[in-house]
């Protein structure tokens, strides 16, 4: 198994494979299906689909008596319905009672809540483990939009390592009715709620794939608004989820990629960045075998854009030398084998010191700076735009960042 770079605990064992206790339809090889043509050949709208706005990868579990918790969660998609998608943690969980609303400041909500549902009930009751798909809510949600899911619950649920999800709070009792603040204490850690899939036009869908540096990893106290996936995803007009998980590398990524990224329907594009936490535990052949894995496991789902490995100042395992010889190698092979490359290393890295961040993108020597982020973001947004992406029907991007 690979050793880890990031100081976060190794991944319990593999857990059981994950049940959708709601029938979800698929979306065939991750493309978008072609409307048949009326009598006169005009091409007749394709019908609403269900594609992610918001993902967290819920690896790690936390055991809690009954507490409410509030989520602020931002989206990237617009529609007319949303569904979300809850998962347990390692031990059972009971769900209550669940509402979404739109987010006001302080934990509280800025309109009135409504009520999610699951098969018909207001809530369910699951083993380890399990992902569990609300019933569709209408609910219109606009390109950007910060929503307030609150969800009664008592159990253990799937939660994030590291703080994602600031202006989210948590209070023992029910109070998912309760518009004004919920009065609970912070809580930052993505926890319980893993995707908020958005009903709209179909269109681009983009989920990210890596370790800390994509979940956004900065310091103790983060925010998923600043990981490189969101900032391209506010600049592109599209949606690019996050499935980052911190202190992963390959074995971590494919062990869980059924629950993580493979249970996402609607994604039409994957942008992976690994081999970071590898890179003292896996020779050159051994990290080119784990990424030709990974992508055939992806092929069915997106089209694959792959990223090159960021410069690493220092290690905290093994031999830098050799660190530093295998990551430039595995980095030029994936220049020379994949045609949809994103190349990461080239806008962050000194020109002079390839093993070396630009003044101001790291933090330690690892993880890039906010300033780090939006550096990789630019890229991202250059080479997607290059490549035709387009923003949703409808949204309007900053200033400044238009096509």
């Amino acid at each position: 198994m690979a050793e880890w770079e990031d100081n976060f605990p190794p991944p319990p064992e593999a857990p059981a494979p994950e049940q959708v206790s709601r029938a979800e339809e698929p979306l065939p090889g991750g493309g978008l299906a072609v409307a048949p043509l009326h009598e006169e050949d005009t091409p007749r709208p394709l019908p609403p689909l269900f594609q992610p706005g918001f993902h967290q990868a819920l690896r790690w579990s936390y055991s809690t008596g009954n507490a409410t918790f509030r989520l602020r969660v931002p989206v990237g998609r617009a529609g007319q319905r949303v569904r979300l998608a809850f998962r347990s943690g390692d031990g059972s969980l009971v769900l209550r009672k669940a509402t979404v609303a739109r987010a006001g400041p302080d934990a509280s909500l800025a309109s009135e809540p409504v009520t999610v549902t699951f098969s018909g009930t207001p809530g369910f009751s699951v083993g380890a483990r399990t992902r569990v798909v609300s019933d569709p809510v209408s609910f219109p949600v606009g390109f950007g939009d910060e929503l307030a899911v609150s969800f009664e619950v008592q159990g253990a649920l799937a939660v994030s390592a590291i703080e994602a999800l600031p202006g989210s709070q948590v209070r023992s009792g029910s109070y998912t009715g309760v518009t004004g603040s919920l009065g609970g204490t912070a809580w930052a850690r993505a926890v319980g709620l893993a995707t908020v899939d958005v009903e709209g036009p179909p269109a681009r869908a983009f989920v990210a794939l890596g370790d800390s540096i994509t979940e956004g990893y900065i310091t103790d106290h983060d925010d998923t608004r600043v990981a490189w996936p969101s900032v391209a995803q506010a600049q592109l007009g599209v949606p690019i989820v996050n499935a980052g998980v911190s202190g992963q590398g390959f074995y971590d990524e494919l062990l869980n990629l059924d629950q993580e990224v493979l249970s996402l329907h609607g994604v039409t594009d994957c942008l992976v960045l690994l081999g970071t936490n590898d890179l003292s535990a896996l020779d050159l052949n051994g990290l080119q075998s784990r990424m030709n894995v990974l992508l055939s496991r992806l092929e069915p789902l997106c089209r694959t854009w792959v990223g090159t490995l960021l410069p690493k100042e220092k290690t905290n395992h093994g031999d830098y030398e050799v660190v530093k010889r295998d990551r430039l190698a595995f980095n030029a092979w994936i220049r020379a084998t994949f045609p949809d490359v994103i190349d990461f290393e080239a806008v962050t890295r000194q020109p002079d010191n390839v093993h070396l961040f630009l003044d101001g993108l790291e933090v330690d020597g690892i993880h890039p700076s906010a300033e780090g982020h939006r550096v990789m973001a630019a890229e991202v947004v250059r080479v997607l735009r290059e490549a035709g992406v387009q923003p949703e029907d409808g949204v309007k991007l900053p200033a400044g960042t238009q096509p």
